[in-house]
């Protein structure tokens, strides 16, 4: 017959019209920007460097192995090895970023550095609302405007924050030597006398 495609078009055309007033996660326009939806968890958009502690320059994850930039497809990471070196989580002294800089007017936001960072130093954010007046300086963000606590981490990504915590502390907890241990536990053992 004639039409049965555009009659069955139009049926789900009004069930989903009729449906949507029913249900309970209906697509509704929200006032932006003075009404905001809530962005899920597993929203990424471009990347950030966390840090531990309160100094976002002592307690940089980063340790400037350049490992992100030369994965990165675009090639938009710029990373400068500093002359001195500083401990990591576990103690290790480790060389840091003098300049770490992202350009993020060519970042495709694909979460590649994320995945071979080896330190858990670099994460994905969900700010989004980046656009400036300027043309390219804006665009380039530096090591300060990168850097991030680990509190920032938890609030923006819970369930992965912790996940990554965990292992972190389960890593300095292998590196820790339990010399000290073992090591009092023979100086207090009695010492036996030479047998005659």
């Amino acid at each position: 017959m004639t039409g049965t495609g555009i009659l069955k078009g139009m049926a789900v055309t009004a069930r989903n019209f009729i449906g949507s007033y029913f249900e309970e996660d209906r697509l509704t326009t929200v006032q932006y920007p003075e009404e905001r939806t809530p962005l899920p968890e597993n929203y990424r958009n471009f990347p950030f460097l966390v840090y531990d502690g309160d100094d976002a320059h002592a307690g940089l994850r980063c340790v400037a192995c350049q490992i992100c930039e030369k994965e990165c497809p675009p090639q938009c990471i710029y990373i400068t090895k500093s002359k001195e070196k500083k401990p990591d989580y576990v103690g290790k002294p480790q060389f840091y970023p003098a300049i770490f800089d992202i350009d993020i007017s060519v970042c495709m936001s694909c979460q590649i550095c994320v995945e071979v960072c080896p330190f858990e130093a670099i994460k994905m954010d969900k700010v989004f609302e980046l656009s400036t007046p300027e043309r390219f300086d804006a665009l380039l963000l530096g090591k300060e405007q990168l850097a991030k606590s680990n509190a920032y981490y938890h609030q923006i990504h819970p369930a992965e924050a912790a996940k990554v915590d965990a292992a972190l502390a389960e890593a300095a907890a292998k590196k820790k030597p339990a010399a000290p241990a073992a090591a009092s536990a023979t100086t207090n053992a009695p010492v036996k006398p030479p047998q005659p």
